[in-house]
């Protein structure tokens, strides 16, 4: 097997880095852990724009650059490596773009598609309900439609930056009075029109890039249906790979493993040789999983590259990664002890508080974007054959 890169692709992630470094010595973003929840900024997302970064896969008669998946995974990979706020364009570019490439008509492309590209529109995803979260085909948002238009009616909640998105890539039932997978539709919905309200989520790790989102007798024009009306369940599905087989599942705290890997350098002479010889053979221990994590990414996205929708790989590489992160969290609490508990003064805390907000926010990480009992079953039914 031949895990190298390709000389260009070599060169792309070189690129990247050179680019994160000055941007990051002219003070544009300051290195953050899960930066595509918490490092919301319409203007590097920009700046990703204007290189070329966002939609690098996209067919270029939609103004993409037909560029390989596992370039993408290179870009997104070396974004996450420096904690760069990439929050602003990135439902964008994994999903929402993918989705109208596929399912959308080519007004909804020409609407939407360069305005992605560009960095210059930010989307979330209106898909789970209080309801209706790995049990999604239980949703009860209804969308009616009438003379032209859709009313929708409902809520829905972890909507991510849903109060400083533009729009809403809303999952709705149109027809109640069929099996619950055949009747649910797609719709984009501009966060702006009357009968929507937001409201952010605080969580326990002091964000509130969470929301739910209310609908109250909103009105869209039918032209805004994403593919056709009754089969949104069949086009959810191949979101979802999208959505799960990245490496931002395995990267989202690669800074604060960067910090505690110096930081137990640095520390190897006041610390008991017997702990000490414990404490690296638990980053060991990570530092493998890390690279079994990232390989499981890339032969998802490899498989993209030729052409497979890898929904088994998906799930298991999204499984493996997001609990090599849990694990992560865990264990750099346990080597910092109460130091790592402290928050938010960078003159007294490891990493800028990165330790103890990373760990409170570490239950979310095998819940978002698919629960680890989801996981399981896909991978044992789709992957396995295994009898539900």
């Amino acid at each position: 097997m031949d895990f190298s890169f390709s000389p260009e692709q070599e060169r792309l992630r070189d690129e990247v880095s050179e680019f994160l470094n000055n941007e990051l010595r002219a003070g544009s973003f300051k290195p953050i852990c899960d930066p595509f929840m918490h490092g919301f900024s319409r203007e590097f997302s920009r700046k990703v724009g204007q290189k070329g970064w966002i939609g690098m896969t996209w067919p270029k008669e939609v103004g993409g650059q037909a560029k390989s998946y596992t370039e993408r995974n290179i870009v997104i990979e070396e974004l996450m490596r420096c904690g760069a706020p990439i929050a602003a364009h990135y439902l964008g570019d994994r999903q929402i773009g993918p989705s109208l490439i596929a399912f959308g008509s080519d007004a909804l492309k020409e609407e939407f598609i360069p305005r992605i590209i560009s960095g210059e529109i930010v989307f979330t995803v209106c898909i789970s309900e209080p309801e209706a979260g790995s049990d999604l085909a239980s949703l009860k948002t209804r969308a009616i439609e009438e003379n032209g238009h859709f009313v929708i009616d409902g809520q829905k909640l972890w909507a991510s930056h849903a109060h400083l998105c533009d729009y809403c890539y809303v999952v709705a039932r149109t027809d109640p009075n069929v099996a619950k997978h055949k009747g649910i539709s797609e719709f984009i919905v501009d966060v702006k029109l009357p009968g929507i309200s937001i409201r952010p989520i605080a969580d326990m790790s002091g964000h509130s890039d969470l929301c739910e989102v209310f609908f109250d007798s909103v009105k869209i024009p039918s032209r805004y249906l994403v593919g056709q009306k009754n089969r949104g369940w069949h086009q959810i599905l191949s979101q979802l790979d999208y959505e799960r087989g990245n490496i931002d599942r395995l990267m989202a705290n690669y800074p604060l493993f960067k910090f505690i890997l110096n930081y137990v350098k640095d520390q190897e002479s006041k610390i008991p040789t017997d702990e000490f010889l414990l404490v690296r053979d638990r980053l060991a221990q990570l530092q493998i999983e890390f690279e079994i994590g990232r390989l499981l990414v890339y032969r998802a996205v490899w498989m993209l590259d030729q052409g497979q929708l890898p929904t088994c790989e998906a799930a298991m590489s999204k499984l493996f990664c997001t609990q090599f992160e849990k694990r992560l969290d865990n264990t750099i609490m346990q080597i910092l002890g109460p130091y790592g508990q402290l928050v938010g003064d960078s003159k007294y805390t490891p990493a800028d508080g990165m330790a103890a907000t990373s760990y409170l926010f570490s239950p979310c990480r095998t819940i978002q974007g698919g629960t680890t009992e989801a996981l399981k079953n896909i991978m044992a039914i789709r992957g396995l054959g295994l009898p539900r």
